[in-house]
């Protein structure tokens, strides 16, 4: 699984995640197969708590790179927050809200093994 160009959005998002030890960490190549963007990452946070930290702590990384203000949406709740950054959309879930939504699946991209499991026991 690639792990992003170095310098990129891409990278800087999986490293950001990487950092804050989010769990079954999956990217999903969409250049060419959709128009929404060119990566999905999907990822997990033990706790709504920290799925908020991630994302409030992504969306800063993203901006101090020069990659401008993504758009986010599901916070303060965080059982399932989306950011939008143009060429990578990311979402960040609890791990029962992750079971039930499939996003993985709903891609094609349920049976093959997560890029990390930072965190699991």
């Amino acid at each position: 699984m690639p792990r992003g160009e170095p310098g990129s959005i891409h990278a800087l998002i999986l490293e950001s995640l990487e950092d804050d030890q989010a769990q079954d960490v999956i990217s999903i190549e969409l250049e060419g197969k959709s128009s929404i963007a060119d990566h999905m990452v999907i990822a997990s946070g033990r706790s709504t708590r920290q799925v908020a930290a991630m994302a409030t702590k992504m969306a800063e990384r993203i901006k101090q790179a020069g990659y401008g203000t993504p758009r986010v949406e599901g916070l303060p709740a965080a059982d399932w927050v989306l950011i939008d950054s143009g060429d990578v959309v990311v979402h960040l879930f609890r791990p029962e809200v992750r079971s039930f939504y499939n996003l993985e699946r709903m891609w094609g991209f349920g049976d093959e093994a997560p890029l990390s499991s930072s965190g699991q026991a």
